[in-house]
C-alpha cells in the first residue's frame, strides 16, 4: 500500500455515500480514513482474505470478481466515483465470517478512501442504530429465505427432471424387456424346429441350402423397408394364400412375420424347391423364427440406443463430466434441455426449432446455461397450459449469440413486466412457484456471462431473448450499482 494525504471533511462530503452526514461525522471519517493508491493490474483485496478495510473509489477504474470452480468470474466493472467495496458487512460483527466476499482489482491506477473495518462498524452502530437493526434483519432474513427457497427450487426442478427422465427411460427399457422375452421364445422354437429338420430325414445338400436361405433371410430382414398398412395387408394375404395352398400350418400367424422380413412368394418357392414339400412346414417355420429373431434384435438395439441417447442427453444437460467453463454448442445444450423436459411438455404443445446452424460455439458455463433454458422453457409451457406453440430460435445479433424462447400464452401484463426478474416475485398461485427462476436466470446471463436477457410480450406472443457474448472480451461499460 502507498499512503498519501488524508481527505478533508469537505472532500469526504463529495462522496455520495457520506454527503448527508453532519460536520462532526465527516470530521470523524476524515480523521480515521486515509487515501491509498493501487497501480493498474494489481489486486486491491482478495476474496477470502480477512476483511480489514472498507474501500471507496476516488478515481480510476476497478473490477469485482468471484471465484467459482477455480475460475475468476468478473461480476462488474466501473469507474464511478464513490462506489465502494470490501468490509461491507463489518457491522454484523462475528455473526458472519468477516472475509472479503469478492476480489477487487484496479484496472487503471486507482485512488481510494480507506476506512478500517472496526472504525466503519463502530460508525454504523453509533450513527444509524435503527437502520442497523433493519439491515441486520434484512440480511439474515433474506439469507435464510434465499437458502430455503433456493433449495426448494432446486429440489422441485430436480424432481420434475427426474420424473421426466424416468418416464422417457421407462418406454425403451420396457420395450427391450418385452423384446428379450419374445426373443427367448423364438430361439427356443428355432432349436426345436432345427431338431425336426436335422433328424436325418434332410440330406446334407438340402440342409446346407436351407442354412444359406436362412442367412439370406436374416440379411433381407435387416434391410427391409417398412410397408404401408395397405401394402402390408396385401402382401400378407398373398403369402397366407400360398402357405395355405402348400399345407403349412397356421399360415396367417406366419404371414405378418414373413412380410416384416421382406419375404415374398418367389422366395418361399425357392424354399420349397430346396427342402421339398415334405419338410416345407418345418423349414418355413424355422426361417420365420430366424426372421422374427432378427427383427426382435433390431427392436432391442433401437431401445438400448434410445436409452443411451437419453443418458447422453442427461450428461450433456448436467455437464458433470465437463469443465465448468469451456466452449459450448448452444444448440446441443438447448436440445439436451428439451430432452430432459420432454415428459413435462403436454402433447398439445408443438415444439418448433429455428436454429441458425452457422453460429459458432461460444465460451460459457454450460450447466448454468442449461438452468436458464430450463427456467424459460418451463415458464413458457406453464403459460400455455395444454396447447400452444413453443419456439426456440437462435440468430446472431452483432457480436452476440441470441437465443429466443417464445410461447403463444396469454402474455405478461405490462404493469408487472418490470418486476419479473425480481427475486421471489411470481405470478403463479401460492405454492406453485418460488419466484426465483427468472432471478437466477438473470444473474447467470448478466452477472456471470456478461450478457443480457430481455422480454417482449403481448397476448399470444411472449418472447424471452438471451444475448451471450460470442467472444470473451470484457465489457467496457461502467456499472450503475452503488457497490462496485
Amino acid at each position: 500500500m502507498t499512503a498519501s494525504d488524508r481527505l478533508t471533511p469537505d472532500q469526504v462530503r463529495t462522496l455520495f455515500l457520506f454527503e448527508s452526514l453532519d460536520d462532526g461525522q465527516l470530521g470523524w471519517l476524515a480523521e480515521r480514513g486515509r487515501v491509498e493508491v493501487r497501480r493498474g493490474g494489481t489486486a486491491v483485496y482478495q476474496e477470502g482474505e480477512p476483511a480489514t478495510c472498507f474501500f471507496v473509489l476516488l478515481s480510476g477504474a476497478v473490477t469485482l470478481s468471484r471465484r467459482l470452480h477455480g475460475d475468476d468470474i468478473e461480476v462488474t466493472r466501473t469507474d464511478k466515483r464513490g462506489v465502494y467495496g470490501g468490509a461491507t458487512q463489518a457491522y454484523l460483527g462475528d455473526r458472519v465470517d468477516q472475509a472479503y466476499p469478492n476480489t477487487m482489482r484496479a484496472v487503471s491506477d486507482a485512488e481510494f478512501f480507506v476506512l478500517p473495518a472496526e472504525e466503519f462498524a463502530d460508525a454504523m452502530r453509533d450513527w444509524f442504530p435503527m437502520a442497523l437493526h433493519l439491515l441486520e434483519g434484512l440480511f439474515f432474513g433474506t439469507r435464510a429465505a434465499d437458502t430455503v427457497m433456493g433449495e426448494r427450487e432446486r429440489l422441485v426442478a430436480l424432481g420434475a427432471l427426474s420424473a421426466g427422465l424416468t418416464h422417457e427411460l421407462n418406454n425403451p427399457a420396457a420395450a427391450a424387456v418385452r423384446a428379450t422375452e419374445a426373443l427367448r421364445e423364438r430361439v427356443s422354437g428355432m432349436r426345436h424346429k432345427l431338431a425336426l429338420i436335422a433328424d436325418g430325414r434332410l440330406d446334407g445338400t438340402r440342409l446346407r441350402g436351407l442354412v444359406e436361405l436362412q442367412d439370406a433371410a436374416v440379411k433381407q430382414a435387416a434391410a427391409a423397408s417398412p410397408l404401408s398398412a395397405l401394402a402390408a395387408a396385401d402382401a400378407e394375404d398373398e403369402i397366407g394364400d400360398w402357405l395355405e395352398e402348400h399345407e403349412v400350418a397356421n399360415p396367417w400367424d406366419l404371414a405378418p412375420v414373413l412380410v416384416s422380413g421382406g419375404v415374398g412368394v418367389p422366395w418361399l418357392s425357392t424354399v420349397a424347391e430346396t427342402v421339398g414339400e415334405d419338410h416345407l412346414d418345418s423349414a418355413v417355420r424355422w426361417l420365420a423364427y430366424a426372421i422374427d429373431t432378427e427383427l426382435l434384435m433390431g427392436e432391442i438395439d433401437d431401445a438400448v440406443t434410445r436409452v443411451s441417447d437419453l443418458v447422453g442427453a442427461a450428461k450433456q444437460y448436467s455437464q458433470l463430466d465437463r469443465a465448468p467453463h469451456r466452449t459450448v454448442d448452444v444448440h446441443t445444450l438447448l436440445d439436451a434441455t428439451l430432452t430432459m423436459l420432454k415428459g413435462k411438455i403436454p402433447a398439445g404443445i408443438r415444439v418448433v426449432k429455428q436454429y441458425d446452424r452457422d453460429l459458432p460455439e461460444i465460451p460459457a458455463y454450460g450447466a448454468e446455461l442449461n438452468q436458464v433454458w430450463t427456467n424459460l422453457i418451463d415458464n413458457a409451457v406453464d403459460a400455455m397450459g395444454d396447447e400452444g406453440t413453443l419456439t426456440l430460435a437462435t440468430r446472431r445479433d452483432g457480436e452476440q449469440f441470441l437465443v429466443e424462447v417464445a410461447d403463444t400464452g396469454p402474455g405478461i401484463p405490462a404493469e408487472i413486466r418490470p418486476r419479473i426478474f425480481e427475486p421471489f416475485f411470481t405470478t403463479k398461485s401460492v405454492g406453485d412457484g418460488t419466484g426465483l427462476g427468472l432471478d437466477i436466470s438473470y444473474r447467470i446471463v448478466v452477472n456471470k456471462h456478461r450478457g443480457d436477457i430481455r422480454v417482449q410480450s403481448q397476448p399470444g406472443n411472449t418472447r424471452f431473448q438471451v444475448l451471450l457474448p460470442i467472444t470473451q472480451e470484457s465489457p467496457t461499460e461502467s456499472s450503475e450499482a452503488s457497490e462496485a
